[in-house]
């Protein structure tokens, strides 16, 4: 049903109830989505390990699953040619979506991922689940906007939540769903969307609770909080990580391209390759197959030498670019985290070594080089800290945690490192040049933040050139709504609202993006 303006302004006066009850049922929804996903994966793991324990040592058995290795990639490239958008994480495809230049079938996204990414978990892959749980709570937020028969501008909302939900099941943090979905996705900390994504990640956690257990992803043991006297370290792992998740990003592109630019390769083929590197690997070093959530638990719990770390490292860095840059449908979310670890794990070594660390700090840098590396990837470092906080299930490290994040930010932002899926959601782009988005002629109410030190910062509006196609109607500060005009002066921190048609909304978006950003 086609909304006009009116109905769009009138439904937006009552978002913040109606988001609550929506958020509700979209975190259930979706929650029960990816506590299926979880399981789901967890029995390809399990499968994995058996197949390999009952092939090894028998040439016709590993034979035998080197083609069923073949079978699942030709089965995964099908997939991928039914629905393109399943490539990858998903996040990217999802930040598209929300700034309008991309629009996804969510009947077709949810199945094919679901089953892409687990017969990329069952051959091996080194791939995470938390990219594409993300996707398809998005999904469900989709379909629950396309049943209830949602304007565009309550589903972007929706979307919001069921991306939330998602990340909050997956990694039984509820508090980084939200932050990631504001911080990431939504770009935008309004009361509405604050409101229904907390209702939403809660109902998911609550779900993957009540059926997997309430117990946190990581079980660290940090023996004692790290001294001031350790601080210049804290300082010099964050420049290193920020150098090192500069080179991932670049790195992670660059295999991307060049599984893009080898033409003489269909989508199968290119799938066949980490397919095959699994197949290889599992008879030779399985600890590399799957997402690396064992990897973390040996480098925590056991003495780990230099060399080994190092070995691994190398090892699970080619591997998962390998693995994602052919496009094979799962996310480098905890596949990066799981460096992060080992990052920190060989910077902490050789602190014991060389600068005097006491050996029982050693998991304390592990902590918080997955906090800096995502933060330096991601470029979302609240998300990143919060994340893990409540992964480990300690608060004793959080100002270790901003320290090293910050500076890592920093690092790889004076480096000109773009976001990772940022980048990668250029890339999509470029492949999608000349399609033309469905266009169903709604009119869109889109949120932007003046930010401190911005063009926008002490300007009347009258002396704004606003992007074409596009109307002013409401400005938010603080509990008051203000109604626009000429004379109107904006000041930091507003909340300014537009109102576009559907078509315009990529353009509109981008504008208002660079009006409101820092100059600085």
């Amino acid at each position: 049903m086609k909304k006009d303006t009116s109905d769009t302004l009138k439904r937006a006066e009552h978002f913040q109830m109606v988001l609550i009850g929506e958020g509700l049922v979209v975190g259930g929804i979706a929650g029960l989505v990816i506590v299926l996903y979880r399981m789901f994966l967890e029995y390809a793991g399990e499968w994995l390990q058996m197949i390999l324990a009952f092939c090894s040592r028998h040439p016709l058995r590993i034979a035998g699953w080197f083609l069923i290795l073949l079978l699942l990639a030709w089965f995964v490239g099908r997939l991928l040619k039914y629905e393109p958008m399943i490539s990858g994480s998903g996040i990217p495809q999802l930040e598209g979506e929300m700034t309008g230049k991309l629009d996804q079938r969510w009947w077709r996204v949810l199945p094919a991922k679901f089953l892409g990414g687990f017969l990329c978990l069952l051959g091996g892959l080194a791939l995470g689940r938390e990219g594409p749980s993300i996707q398809l709570g998005a999904m469900v937020g989709k379909g629950v906007s396309k049943g209830m028969e949602r304007g565009v501008t309550e589903e972007k909302y929706l979307l919001t939540c069921g991306a939330s939900a998602g990340l909050a099941a997956a990694f039984h943090a509820p508090l980084a769903g939200v932050m990631f979905s504001l911080e990431e996705v939504h770009k935008n900390f309004s009361v509405s969307v604050l409101v229904s994504v907390m209702t939403a990640s809660l109902s998911a956690d609550f779900m993957a609770s009540t059926v997997m257990g309430a117990e946190s992803v990581f079980q660290f043991e940090i023996i004692q909080t790290l001294p001031p006297e350790y601080y210049w370290m804290i300082l010099l792992l964050g420049i290193v990580l920020g150098c090192l998740g500069a080179f991932y990003n670049w790195f992670t592109l660059k295999v991307q391209s060049l599984y893009r630019n080898a033409r003489n390769l269909s989508v199968t083929k290119k799938l066949m390759i980490p397919f095959l590197c699994a197949g290889v690997l599992g008879f030779t070093m399985p600890e590399f197959l799957g997402s690396g959530h064992a990897l973390l638990d040996y480098l925590t719990t056991e003495d780990v030498l230099m060399g080994t770390i190092l070995f691994i490292l190398a090892g699970r860095f080619i591997f998962s670019a390998v693995c994602f840059g052919s496009g094979a449908p799962g996310g480098i979310f905890f596949p990066l985290l799981v460096l992060g670890g080992f990052i920190g794990g060989a910077f902490a070594t050789a602190g014991v070594q060389y600068m005097g660390l006491p050996v029982m700090y050693i998991n304390n840098f592990v902590v918080l080089a997955m906090a800096g590396y995502f933060a330096a990837i991601v470029r979302a470092p609240l998300t990143g800290i919060i994340l893990i906080f409540e992964m480990t299930g300690s608060l004793n490290q959080m100002l270790t945690l901003s320290i090293v994040s910050i500076v890592a930010y920093m690092v790889a932002t004076l480096l000109r490192s773009k976001p990772i899926y940022e980048s990668l959601l250029d890339r999509i782009l470029e492949q999608q040049s000349g399609e033309t988005l469905v266009d169903h002629g709604e009119k869109v109410l889109q949120n932007f933040v003046v930010l401190q030190g911005s063009r926008l910062t002490d300007a009347m509006i009258k002396e704004v050139e606003w992007p074409g196609n596009c109307l002013i109607v409401a400005i938010q500060r603080g509990s008051d709504e203000i109604l626009p005009k000429g004379s109107t002066r904006l000041q930091t921190g507003d909340v300014i609202v537009a109102m576009t048609s559907e078509r315009d909304v990529p353009v509109v978006h981008d504008g208002m993006e660079m009006l409101c950003k820092e100059l600085f």
